[in-house]
């Protein structure tokens, strides 16, 4: 039986969830794929909470004398290292860029990488080239299934292909599942755009401050992990962007300021909506094109028959195009929000990692 050791970087909304699955799951799965799983430490911003001895799966105390924020990353590398010394997971459920470009650390460090934290495949390339070459050397796994369609299997299925030899020349899409929400429920409800979005907000769809969503960013950050896995070596500026904030709010508000005004979205929208012919809705698509070599993020509309116009709630949907799939494309669509399908595809990304270990008596 393969044994990991999971060290656990972030205990908000994902990294609680997460733990509340490995909780859940932990016995099932030792029993059903032979996989110990062990939590041997949770970090957030200010503690470290490392396993009880008493209680090792279902117990974590904070160690608040050597611990304490500021606590030093190399510090609890090196506990857990000489704690569990081998099959080392790390898991990261937090959105810091800080802890991304760590990541070096942690692979030269024995860990393996999964990771939820979209940051880490977009920092610049040279620095995502050497951290694929420091893998390679280290004969680590880094897996990130989670970064586009919250565990849908997108990157995996555009891996494969990649890597068959089957020339991918265009992926189109609906990448964020809280912008899917927004469209479909603005496209067919008779809602404010501001109503709709307080009540994405409400169910935990946006980002805190949802200008992170209606700035582009994050589906900005989707199109150009895709692009990526099939060797396209470019930059997050490269990312043609439509914002869906005018300038006046996309500027230095603050974030009561900008929640203060959000009804001025309202005639913005309102006035969009009206020129929806009857049968149409928005869809805020991400397109990575092989011909015109472009990637581009931007609101349009389509019919409610075509492929991505036929979805609800946070689904997401992706459209592959290959010298194989053409001219009807592989499509890929599911649930693309929630904290249960991004923290059950970290846990699978876990499991993944026991494909690559040594078995251990445990």
């Amino acid at each position: 039986m393969a044994q990991l050791n999971i060290l656990l970087f972030g205990i908000g909304k994902i990294g609680s969830t997460f733990v509340n699955k490995y909780i859940e799951r932990q016995e099932e799965i030792a029993a059903q794929k032979g996989i110990k799983l062990h939590l041997g430490a949770i970090a957030n911003s200010k503690f470290v909470f490392w396993a009880a001895s008493e209680s090792p799966n279902k117990q974590w105390i904070a160690d608040l004398e050597n611990y304490q924020k500021p606590y030093k990353l190399e510090n609890v590398v090196h506990k857990f290292q000489s704690l569990y010394g081998e099959n080392l997971v790390a898991v990261d459920a937090t959105a810091d860029e800080h802890l991304a470009q760590h990541y070096p650390f942690l692979i030269e460090s024995g860990f393996h990488i999964v990771s939820a934290n979209k940051t880490a495949n977009v920092q610049p390339i040279d620095f995502h080239i050497g951290l694929r070459n420091l893998l390679k050397e280290n004969q680590k796994k880094f897996f990130y299934e989670t970064h586009v369609g919250a565990g849908l299997p997108v990157l995996e299925t555009l891996r494969r292909l990649y890597q068959s030899g089957d020339e991918v020349t265009r992926v189109r899409g609906v990448f964020s599942g809280s912008l899917s929400y927004i469209f479909n429920t603005f496209s067919e409800e008779n809602k404010s755009f501001s109503q709709v979005l307080d009540e994405a907000e409400k169910l935990g769809l946006t980002e805190p401050d949802p200008r992170t969503d209606l700035s582009g960013i994050d589906v900005a950050r989707k199109l150009l992990i895709i692009a990526r896995e099939l060797g396209i070596h470019k930059e997050l500026n490269a990312v043609e962007v439509e914002s869906l904030l005018p300038k006046k709010l996309n500027g230095h508000t603050t974030l009561h300021q900008f929640k203060s005004r959000i009804k001025e979205l309202d005639s913005l929208y309102q006035s969009r909506k009206r020129e929806l012919k009857k049968d149409e809705v928005f869809r805020y698509v991400g397109e990575w094109d092989l011909k015109s070599k472009t990637l581009k993020v931007r609101l349009q509309t389509f019919p409610k028959e075509h492929t991505l116009g036929y979805i609800s709630g946070t689904e997401n949907v992706f459209e592959i195009y290959t010298k194989s799939y053409q001219p009807e494309p592989l499509v890929i669509k599911g649930s693309g929000a929630g904290l249960d399908v991004t923290s059950n595809g970290l846990l699978r990304d876990v499991l993944k990692i026991a494909e690559f270990v040594p078995s251990t008596v445990v």
